[in-house]
């Protein structure tokens, strides 16, 4: 083991290396830069640093005054889960919307522009695209993020997002490896599990990952879920079998591995972040992601320190360890010189030409592509009895309780882009008993626009929708969630998200423009 010129070993190094902690605040903490110059290489971003695009670029900034090399990530879908419009919504829609569309040629066009606009703000490395299948409509936490439910719709736009995300010099990262969709519990609160047999897995959950590594994804990561097909014992996550016997070895993929949170409920809660990270990285993990939840100096030490005492008990092998360090410091080097190449060519800051010699589109993006797709993506079904808006309506949104990767800070429904296209427009949010009573009551003589979420997942707004539709059959209702119900309403628009953009595409089909 080398000790370094000041003071650090080769192993904390690289312990330190391994980690992509988040923090607290818009600018970054003392303790955060001191660790970037003990040798940390990556940190994770999320809706509580962002609050502007100036501002983001001042942190990353900041942040690679400190170290050049810095991978930068964060958790930018589009459409539901977004950091960058955390306070507005996206103005991309998500990965179900443009599996509606299908045009691989639009998906791309549109990871390209989100790509470029992530290089703007000194971004490089996304924890997206989702290349989960929505196999079970019920699943709580994919839905809307999953391009949809068959594997080769899926694989096809996991790959053209791929390559249009990494187009602007932005890394992708295909995710929940080994696939998150057909489960019915929340990493986030609990361990999933996965029953299907090894040739449903085959055929379907993994089409996406191959797609990706075809693709050249440079990152993967993985998912706090158990499938016994694959290995009976251990989540994904902490498996040997899952991450180095079938991602590394039978799939070919040489790129970086990264964990799902460590501090989610699915391992924080059974084996302990330390330990946790331990068995990570021994399974084949490169990069632990942190800070999502946790988010200070402290969990950083803990990590090091306890992936640094499995090194000396002999429970971490030292070259493993190195080779996930060595990996994440690859994947740096990469951005950095893909970073260098759009500073050169202006591709990172204005709309312009891209490079074909480095592997990017023969065209750029256009900048409304986001409004283009969401409008593409709505399927809007009128009843013989639909009658067009007079005035403005009543909009009455039944809220569900958000997911935590979605979140319950961002803005979602048609309410704010109606009050702009037909002022006067009144809203409530509801939930649970009674609400279609209340909103009736709320809405009085008003037209009502009634707008849902996964209606199919919450019997109790499929009740309000009842109690609405028959007491006013001129009701529009607007589904933002995965759309499973028979069209009901005098107007339904499904727009297969609820992204701002998604709302605005809605809200223009409502106002007749």
């Amino acid at each position: 083991m080398t000790t370094l010129t000041d003071g650090t070993s080769t192993l904390t190094r690289d312990a330190l290396a391994v980690l992509q902690p988040g923090f607290t605040g818009t600018s970054a903490p003392s303790w955060l830069l001191r660790r970037l110059g003990e040798g940390l290489a990556s940190v994770g971003l999320f809706g509580r640093n962002i609050a502007s695009p100036d501002q983001l670029a001042s942190l990353t900034a900041q942040l690679r005054a400190e170290r050049d090399d810095v991978l930068v990530a964060i958790d930018e879908e589009g459409g539901d889960v977004t950091r960058l419009e955390v306070r507005t919504g996206s103005s991309f829609p998500g990965n179900h919307a443009l599996g509606a569309v299908d045009d691989v040629a639009l998906t791309r066009e549109v990871a390209a522009e989100l790509g470029r606009r992530l290089a703007a703000c000194g971004v490089n490395l996304n924890w997206a695209p989702s290349a989960d299948i929505n196999s079970d409509p019920g699943n709580p936490v994919i839905g809307v993020r999953s391009f949809g439910a068959d594997a080769s719709l899926v694989a096809r736009h996991t790959a053209a997002y791929v390559g249009g995300l990494q187009s602007a010099g932005v890394a992708a990262c295909a995710k929940h490896f080994p696939g998150h969709g057909d489960t019915a519990v929340d990493s986030h609160h609990a361990l999933p599990r996965i029953d299907a047999e090894l040739s449903v897995l085959q055929a379907r959950e993994l089409a996406p990952f191959r797609a990706a590594i075809e693709a050249g994804t440079r990152a993967v990561m993985t998912a706090h879920i158990v499938v016994p097909a694959l290995d009976p014992e251990r989540p994904a996550t902490l498996s040997p079998r899952i991450l180095t016997g079938l991602l590394r070895e039978e799939l070919g993929y040489d790129g970086l591995i990264v964990t799902d949170g460590m501090e989610m409920q699915a391992v924080s809660g059974t084996y302990g972040i330390e330990r946790g990270s331990v068995l990570a990285i021994a399974a084949g993990a490169d990069a632990i992601c942190v800070g999502g939840g946790l988010a200070d100096d402290e969990t950083v030490l803990r990590l090091r320190d306890a992936l640094v005492a499995a090194v000396r008990s002999g429970e971490l092998a030292e070259e493993r360890l190195a080779d996930a360090a060595a990996r994440v410091r690859a994947l740096a080097a990469w951005t950095a010189s893909a970073a260098e190449r759009d500073s050169g060519q202006g591709a990172a800051s204005e709309p312009g030409p891209l490079s074909a010699s480095a592997g990017r589109s023969d065209r750029a993006p256009r900048a409304d592509v986001g409004l283009v797709a969401a409008r593409r993506a709505l399927t809007v079904t009128r009843a013989e009895h639909f009658v067009p808006l007079a005035g403005a309506p009543y909009v009455a949104a039944f809220t569900p309780v958000a997911n935590f990767a979605v979140g319950d800070e961002t803005p979602w429904g048609v309410a704010a882009e109606l009050r702009r296209l037909l002022p006067g427009t009144e809203t409530g949010s509801f939930a649970r008993d009674r609400a279609g009573t209340e909103a009736l009551a709320a809405a009085g003589p008003r037209r009502i626009v009634a707008v849902v979420r996964d209606e199919h997942r919450h019997p109790w707004m499929a009740s309000a929708l009842d109690t609405l539709l028959a007491a006013r059959p001129d009701t529009i209702v607007v589904e933002m969630g995965v759309p499973q119900a028979t069209p009901r309403g005098a107007l339904h628009i499904a727009t297969h998200g609820a992204a701002r953009v998604c709302g605005r595409a809605a809200a223009e089909v409502i106002a007749g423009l």
